[in-house]
């Protein structure tokens, strides 16, 4: 790949203001307004970096939009109530939901859609998704904008791009930047920022904090606790915290280098959902799993779903059908990478948790 457009911009914010830290580059390359990967493109498909699994098949949506069903009727069938997605990509996710839920008129009457999302380009795009629905939808930047009241809330592939801040077990546990070389080039460093608390590791260890994600869960947990509801958090991720380095670049659907092409390519990290669910617990909230994804799509029903959009198939459609169940489900696909947690009230278990 030749060289980004923002690494010239990055270059020059180090040489005035000096090495920044994981999470600022991951801010800038995501997020700038004239280069950040999520606000100059679509990503996703086959045309794209990567696809999520609403672009898979549309059966992942449609067993989302039944859990929120079920998730309302336990909470007590509040109304009004929010349904929220953050980072709803193509608006793919959104519309299955939506063709669910209008099945449901006491839930459509009851609920107002919004949609979470910083990229202009995106946003379009969502709107054409969702046709009819897109008119009265509302678009929101933070979450903190959704007026208040129970939630119906749904972020899948979302804290995986969160900034994250890196440290590096050396005498101390020690920050990780980015910098330049003697030649210009972005390059990583030791900053001057120590993490006080740190657990016990070899040394050159890595440990990831996710500061921007344990807010927003937070912030999720709280509503949640204070006007009721439920949410949904699914991501690729792991149970167990600790010293582990996962930060990524994907580009047309292949690793690359995360200092590379800045703005060019996808950044994420690895969610760690057990410090997802102490947060959302240490705000009063209820948090149930994690669980992989494959167990909780086979659980509520996917295979019988599958069965009856076959009826009838063709011999390429059922294939099809098998192969997009595979790619959710499947151990060496998106079947146990990828987990599931969710938040309620407390005495409040969704299926397919158990108490």
């Amino acid at each position: 790949m030749s060289e980004a457009p923002l690494a010239a911009k990055l270059r020059a914010i180090i040489e005035a203001d000096g090495p920044m830290s994981i999470a600022q580059y991951m801010a800038h390359c995501l997020g700038d307004p004239e280069h950040g990967y999520y606000t100059t493109r679509d990503p996703f498909g086959a045309d794209g970096d990567f696809i999520t699994a609403p672009e898979v098949s549309q059966m992942f949506g449609e067993i989302v939009g039944a859990w929120l069903v079920e998730a309302w009727r336990l909470a007590g069938a509040p109304a009004p109530v929010r349904l929220v997605e953050l980072g709803p990509g193509r608006g793919t996710l959104m519309a299955d939901i939506l063709r669910v839920v209008r099945h449901v008129p006491e839930l459509g009457a009851a609920m107002s859609v919004h949609l979470v999302e910083t990229s202009t380009a995106l946003a379009e795009r969502q709107r054409e998704t969702l046709g009819s629905f897109s008119e009265t939808a509302h678009w929101h930047t933070s979450l903190g904008e959704v007026p208040l009241g129970p939630l119906l809330l749904v972020a899948n592939e979302f804290f995986d791009a969160l900034p994250i801040r890196q440290f590096v077990r050396l005498d101390a546990w020690r920050e990780r930047v980015v910098g330049t070389d003697a030649k210009g080039r972005l390059c990583f460093g030791i900053g001057s920022g120590v993490l006080a608390d740190g657990p016990e590791a070899r040394p050159g260890s890595v440990l990831e904090v996710r500061p921007a994600a344990d807010a927003l869960v937070a912030e999720i947990a709280g509503r949640i606790v204070q006007d009721g509801g439920a949410a949904l958090l699914i991501d690729y991720g792991y149970t167990e915290s600790g010293p582990s380095e996962t930060l990524q670049a994907v580009h047309k659907h292949a690793y690359a280098g995360v200092l590379e092409a800045p703005g060019a390519a996808d950044l994420t990290a690895h969610v760690d959902f057990g410090a997802l669910a102490r947060r959302a617990r240490s705000e009063g909230a209820a948090a149930h799993g994690p669980m992989a994804q494959g167990a909780f799509l086979t659980a509520l029903g996917l295979a019988a779903r599958a069965e009856a959009l076959a009826a009838g198939a063709d011999q390429a459609a059922r294939a099809a059908l098998h192969a997009a169940m595979e790619r959710l489900t499947g151990a060496g696909e998106m079947g146990t990478l990828f987990k599931v947690l969710t938040l309620t009230r407390p005495a409040i278990v969704p299926p397919p948790f158990e108490p």
